[in-house]
């Protein structure tokens, strides 16, 4: 009986032995391929992210995305195209595999993109988005596989990424679609990004010239109440926002620089005291407030009565605020410490209280007169007081009466008229009295609630 031979194997054209191991070999390539374009994908995305945290300059991020779109997608090449505010399409960033070919691309798809504008956050960025694809087809030709995914920031279409093929067998699958719409969104939020850090700069520097606004009206605000022979004062000014509108002011009417008091210095027995308020908050009422408190010093040099003081600014005022729709509220006086006399002039400002020790009565100091820069030809009238020891008049803005509580009511004047009253009677000096009025004001609101309006309190007192 024969004994069985084993099969016989396959051989080579030299007769050696050939091991059918191919098919196993193969799969084994695939997987190992496979496992390198995963780690590639994955190392590549995770250089992107890097980018996007490192990177403070945007331009520098945008040149990278379509080398990642490129290379995400095994693709010859990608072009990114961002809408620009002033409704142009423009090629952000081209990359190309082939360097010979990439200027002749990138003439083409500039020549595409030229030709089409669009007005943001419209629904025609959609039909120009799609003449730019048929613009890059007849440029490019009709054997460029083309592909693109939309650049949404705030779910605002702001351009396209577009991956670009000649290979005729190129396929639009789901994995590069998902590897390209990563990449793109990676994209919106580096713009994202930049858009907020360049609010951000804004709002610093914003930041910074308010408080240079705040520090100089700080520094234009009377920083110590004078000495004024027989009377004693207290002020404060407490803006709503860094930079307000309230202004107060003291003034040396008339002194003699050759005549010189006990104290070394100059001998002025007339001051101006002043308070106003400009319509609004903020900058522009601030700046208003800075300009007006130059003319008015200007104007207090010339020696007129307050009214004629007031009807002169009014004059010189009215061509700057005419068009701004900002007037002002504003109370003129002058106390002249060697007859105890304040002449006033009013111009629709809040009408100083005034206390009088002698009857604990309180009566107003008011006059007839117009917003300054509403009517150029508006007049004023003059008044005058009679001051005794230990009368005190409380000069003051809105922003106290309209002091809002949680329950939406104001302070109001009468509540400033008891409080006022209270406080003549029972503290010591202007200062205590000015600490309690805005003490009282500050309960009335909420101890955490902010003033919505600035609030400026002036105290004088005759001395006993």
């Amino acid at each position: 009986m024969p004994v069985p031979q084993p099969p016989s194997q396959p051989t080579d054209n030299n007769g050696s032995t050939v091991t059918d191991v191919t098919p196993i070999v193969a799969l084994k390539e695939l997987v190992a391929r496979l496992h390198r374009e995963q780690n590639k994908i994955q190392d590549l995305l995770s250089s992107l992210g890097f980018a996007l945290r490192s990177f403070n300059n945007l331009n520098q991020f945008l040149e990278l995305i379509p080398l990642m779109a490129t290379r995400v997608t095994d693709a010859d090449g990608s072009a990114l195209f961002l809408y620009k505010p002033n409704g142009q399409i423009r090629l952000e960033q081209l990359h190309w595999q082939d360097s010979n070919q990439r200027k002749n691309i990138r003439k083409a798809l500039e020549t595409a993109s030229s030709q089409i504008t669009y007005v943001p956050n419209t629904p025609p960025i959609a039909t120009a988005t799609g003449i730019l694809h048929d613009h890059m087809h007849r440029y490019l030709g009709p054997e460029m596989q083309i592909f693109g995914t939309a650049i949404l920031v705030k779910h605002t279409e702001r351009g396209w990424l577009y991956v670009l093929s000649r290979d005729p067998e190129y396929s639009w699958t789901e994995t590069r679609q998902k590897l390209v719409r990563l990449v793109a969104d990676q994209t919106a939020v580096a713009i994202e990004n930049d858009e907020l850090a360049v609010e951000l700069r804004k709002k610093e520097r914003l930041d910074q010239e308010l408080e240079i606004g705040a520090e100089i009206q700080r520094r234009l605000l009377p920083r110590l109440c004078p000495n004024i022979v027989g009377v004693n004062l207290a002020a404060r000014c407490k803006p709503a926002n860094r930079v307000g509108g309230d202004y107060y002011d003291f003034i040396p009417t008339s002194h003699n620089p050759t005549q010189i008091n006990a104290k070394g210095n100059p001998d002025n027995h007339r001051w101006g005291l002043v308070i106003g308020d400009v319509m609004g908050k903020g900058v522009p009422a601030g700046l208003i407030m800075t300009m007006m408190r130059g003319m008015l010093r200007g104007e207090v040099l010339h020696g007129h009565s307050p009214a004629k003081i007031l009807q002169n600014l009014n004059q010189v005022m009215y061509a700057d605020l005419e068009n701004s729709y900002r007037f002002v509220t504003l109370f003129y006086s002058e106390y002249d410490s060697q007859n105890r006399i304040l002449s006033y002039s009013n111009a629709a400002h809040n009408p100083p209280m005034w206390w009088h020790a002698a009857t604990k009565t309180l009566t107003r100091l008011d006059t007839i007169g117009m917003l300054i820069g509403l009517d150029i030809n508006s007049q004023y009238e003059d008044a005058q007081a009679k001051l005794e020891p230990g009368d005190t008049i409380l000069y003051y803005t809105d922003g106290l009466t309209d002091a809002a509580a949680a329950s939406g009511d104001r302070f109001d004047e009468e509540n400033l008229i008891l409080t006022f009253s209270a406080a003549c009677r029972y503290c010591s000096g202007p200062q205590e009295i000015l600490d309690y009025l805005f003490d009282q004001v500050q309960q009335f609101i909420g101890p955490d609630k902010q003033n919505t309006d600035d609030m400026t309190l002036v105290v004088l007192q005759v001395n006993h």
